[in-house]
């Protein structure tokens, strides 16, 4: 049960976006030495694990998760034995390393896919999914590719289509074959015997898809437009057969921890991912408080969203994996947009509702993600021009609403500035220098213009930052038990902007009290809760009171007489 503890449990995960993190040789990207010459400073701020996105080689089409070979590093990033340096010099700190596992697609130009694409009896043709055209040589189905377009793409060689979920150049791997699923898991064990402490699994809900790959079906589809297709390939029919193969021949050896990104997950679901007792992950990043802003034509669909929506999404998960599964806590990833920009307040409130929004992630149960930045309140970027992106899901976007599509220029680049993924990719700000520290040669993103004012080097001369409010909350978190196994209770459901709820463990109980506004709230709570025994910590230089007023994105943590 939930109560078994574990140092993955325990643990505060640091992500990695390595291309953006730190450059040390002057090419304008981020590479390994660049992290290893940052390494005291994620050990200063307390972090247990470094999450770490791939480092593969890999012709970057999606910025290293299209990989071309799984057992060595790319050379932008550096050589194997920098990961090794790497892997030592976090060890040395006693922090994990975990690293990022793309299985449910390669790159094209994996050795694996070039045998399968040069003739249609090649040992290796069964590793990807082909199939041919139909009778005028339309496509397999009609299902769309995540990145805009078909998921399928003609290969002339053979005059057969393969699949690709994301980018054409990712085809995906088919895991119906078993020659297949064993060299996946000699890969893994290569990696885990050099002393790897962690897996995240890319996309892993994805790599079993139903037989036969039915077109979508809907009255409204015109003939030949494409449909999402994910209800034949998310949470797939032998998904969980083969995680529990994985778990059984590879992750049961190790004693590490274990992360499957699962969009489209129900808590059903994730039970399924994650429950003890079921042996095959220990907990799943789900998606749905990061759709809260997507409307009804999908995610550059820009919705409002309200702390009642939130707050039920978040509290539907801490109770449905309250006694199985574990909760991922993250607000932002390298994927997604800046936290305190899409749930805060960046202009006047940034201090306060980083670490507002910080209290929640490190306060509710489950294990915290923190992404790279985020510890010092990076921000959104606002390019005024397109030429500016990099990433390929905003460029095919982009293509497709407004080359193709005839959408509105302005509304389209209103919507990457708000959801955009480069948002997150923007290199790190470490001081207000050229570059921000980032690198002495041309950076391969542009910074993020506030770097001047938003930097570490300013955090960490600022007693008050949003820096050293989460290394407090991580000592908090390492020293109080109640913290990550104490059982969550939700108080004020029905309020416009507060999240309120305690945390028990024992006889220990703990008022955790959040204002989503920049309006100061009353807070009305029942009178066995006004017993205040002490301020645990709070994002105000001097307390409120639990009974008092929240001032604008006050965070502020009791403890309760109990």
């Amino acid at each position: 049960m939930s109560l078994k503890r574990a140092f993955w449990k325990e643990a505060v995960v640091y992500q990695i976006y390595p291309r953006s993190f730190q450059d040390s040789n002057g090419d304008g990207i981020g590479d390994l030495q660049g992290i290893i010459s940052r390494l005291d400073y994620l050990e200063k701020l307390g972090i247990d694990v470094v999450w770490l996105s791939p480092v593969y080689k890999s012709p970057n089409d999606d910025n290293g998760y299209d990989i071309s070979d799984y057992e060595d590093i790319m050379d932008e990033f550096g050589t194997l034995q920098d990961w090794e340096e790497l892997l030592a010099g976090l060890h040395a700190r006693g922090i994990k390393l975990m690293m990022d596992l793309v299985i449910n697609h390669s790159s094209d130009e994996h050795a694996w896919f070039v045998e399968s694409r040069s003739s249609k009896d090649n040992p290796y043709r069964d590793y990807y999914i082909w199939r041919p055209g139909g009778e005028n040589g339309e496509r397999p189905n009609n299902w769309s590719s995540i990145f805009s377009g078909p998921a399928w793409e003609l290969d002339e060689a053979t005059g057969e289509y393969y699949l690709h979920l994301f980018s054409r150049k990712q085809p995906d791997l088919n895991w119906e074959n078993p020659r297949l699923r064993d060299a996946l898991y000699k890969m893994m064990t290569f990696w885990l015997d050099k002393g790897v402490d962690g897996l995240r699994m890319d996309v892993i809900n994805m790599i079993s898809k139903v037989e036969g790959l039915p077109s979508v079906q809907h009255e409204d589809l015109a003939p030949g437009e494409l449909a999402g297709g994910g209800e034949y390939y998310m949470n797939g029919p032998r998904v969980h057969e083969f995680l529990q193969e994985m778990n059984a021949k590879v992750l049961s050896k190790y004693n590490i921890m274990t992360v499957g990104e699962t969009p489209g997950v129900t808590v059903e679901d994730a039970i399924k991912y994650t429950a003890e007792d079921r042996n095959e992950l220990q907990m799943v990043f789900q998606f749905e408080h990061m759709d809260i802003d997507s409307g009804p034509a999908g995610k550059w669909d820009i919705a409002p969203w309200n702390l009642k929506q939130l707050r039920a999404i978040l509290h539907k998960w801490q109770a449905g994996l309250a006694e199985q599964g574990w909760n991922s806590l993250y607000l932002n990833n390298h994927d997604q947009p800046r936290m305190v920009s899409r749930f805060g307040n960046d202009g006047e409130y940034r201090v306060q509702s980083a670490t507002m929004l910080g209290t929640l992630l490190h306060t509710l149960k489950g294990t915290p993600y923190i992404y790279q930045g985020e510890e010092i309140g990076m921000t959104n970027v606002k390019f005024p021009v397109l030429e500016d992106y990099q990433d390929i899901e905003t460029l095919n976007m982009y293509r497709d609403k407004v080359t193709g599509g005839g959408a509105d220029h302005e509304t389209i680049l209103q919507a990457i500035h708000t959801k955009g993924r480069d948002n997150a990719r923007t290199p790190m700000q470490w001081d207000a220098s050229e570059n921000a520290g980032f690198t002495a040669g041309t950076p391969w993103l542009k910074l993020n213009p506030n770097y001047r004012e938003i930097n570490v080097e300013q955090a960490l001369a600022d007693p008050d930052s949003v820096f050293y409010y989460y290394q407090r909350l991580i000592k908090l978190r390492k020293k109080n038990p109640v913290m990550v196994y104490g059982e969550y209770n939700l108080l004020l459901p029905d309020h416009e902007y507060i999240y309120a709820y305690t945390r028990t463990l024992a006889e220990e109980r703990w008022l955790v009290l959040l204002n989503f506004s920049d309006v100061p709230q009353p807070v009305d709570l029942p009178a066995e809760l006004q017993e205040i025994k002490e301020l645990v910590i709070g994002n105000y230089p001097e307390e409120a009171g639990a009974h008092g007023i929240l001032r604008p994105y006050e965070a502020g943590v009791y403890r309760l007489n109990t």
